[in-house]
This record gives C-alpha cells, structure tokens and sequence, in this order.
C-alpha cells in the first residue's frame, strides 16, 4: 500500500508582539542561529564565536527559552554544569507583518527586526565573499546568487514562496538524512557536506 503522505510542517509562527520583540536584540538573533546551524551548542561554546562572556550568552539563551525559541538539548553527555541547548522548532520562526503593522509600535518592531534579519544574512554573505579562495573552484562555480523580476497578484506570490519553501524542504530533508545514516554508522552519504545557506527575497516594488 503506499505511505500515507508526511504532514508538511510549520514554522514557529509569532502573534504576540512580546515573542517578536526578542529579535529586535541582535546578539540573540545572531545566538539564535548560531544555534540552528550548530544542531546543539553550549553557552560558552557560542560565546568563543560572539566574542561575548558565558554569562551574558547565557542570560540571552534563558530569555529565549522562556519565550519558546529555544530549550534544553536531550540526551546531551559531559559537565552537568553547563547546558547544552538547541532551537525549540527546527522548522524556524516566522511572522506575518499584518500581524502587527496595525499598532506604531508594532510597526516599529517589525522594522526593526527585518532589518536585523537582512543584517546577519548580508554579513553572512559579505562573510562568504571574503573567503572565496579559501572554498575552491567545485564550491564556488556550485554558488549562486540569482534575482528575476516577475509579474505577480499577492495570491501568487505566496503560492510562489510556498513552492520554493517545499523544494527547500525537501532537499533540507536529504542532506539531514545522510548525516543520520552517517551518525549511525549506516554508510550515509556525508563526505563533502557542508552548511549552506540559501536567501531567498520575494517582495512588490515599483520602478
């Protein structure tokens, strides 16, 4: 019989002003994905690569636990006197902004933290940019950087930016599939793996 279909998971959608303003901090939007891309990471271990002290990664991981971002990794041996943490969701965070552009002050919020989101990812490729040569030419010539003008309703907008969600799942999916079977000593396909990160921009304009 063929497999029931798996259900198409969410994201961590944000209604409440509160959970949002938690970004509007850049040091906890940067330990925030940190986090996500280290799978686990202790306090200490993301403050060597924020230059920041334990105790202060810390305070900002606990605030972010409290709001339901991130938790307590399970499972996780060595000093019971440091935590190791993960993201609450591995599907992420997001936000409509509709949600909030009602108020000034949401508005404002909403402002802030979409400019710190394109901050850390412009820094992430200005990051990239500088360490080309470091890559070789297989990673470089695999490296893309693209952008197409399209003639659009919202309606097919958003189905655009939930097609191109799905095949990113997708091919998420697999390369954490490999690493598994590589973790488990199933022979996975994991020489050559690296974290990528793929930025895609959808919004109206008008010339």
């Amino acid at each position: 019989m063929p497999s029931e279909p798996r259900p198409v998971r969410k994201a961590d959608q944000i209604t409440d002003l509160t959970r949002l303003k938690a970004f509007t901090n850049p040091l906890r939007m940067q330990l925030y994905r940190l986090l996500y891309a280290a799978g686990s990471a202790t306090a200490s271990q993301l403050g060597e690569q924020v230059g920041e002290a334990p105790s202060l990664v810390s305070y900002h991981l606990r605030k972010l636990a409290e709001l339901g971002f991130v938790a307590e990794a399970a499972g996780r041996s060595g000093d019971a006197r440091e935590r190791w943490w993960q993201v609450a969701s591995e599907e992420g965070w997001g936000f409509r902004d509709s949600d909030f552009t009602q108020t000034p002050e949401g508005a404002a919020v909403v402002e802030a933290v979409g400019r710190s989101v394109f901050e850390t990812r412009a820094a992430q490729y200005r990051a990239y940019l500088s360490q080309t040569g470091d890559w070789g030419p297989a990673w470089t010539d695999a490296a893309f950087a693209s952008e197409w003008m399209l003639d659009l309703t919202p309606a097919e907008l958003a189905a655009f930016g939930e097609e191109l969600a799905e095949v990113t799942r997708r091919w998420r999916e697999r390369g954490q599939a490999a690493r598994a079977a590589g973790s488990a000593g199933a022979g996975g396909d994991t020489g050559g793996r690296e974290h990528v990160s793929v930025y895609l921009y959808g919004f109206p304009f008008r010339p």
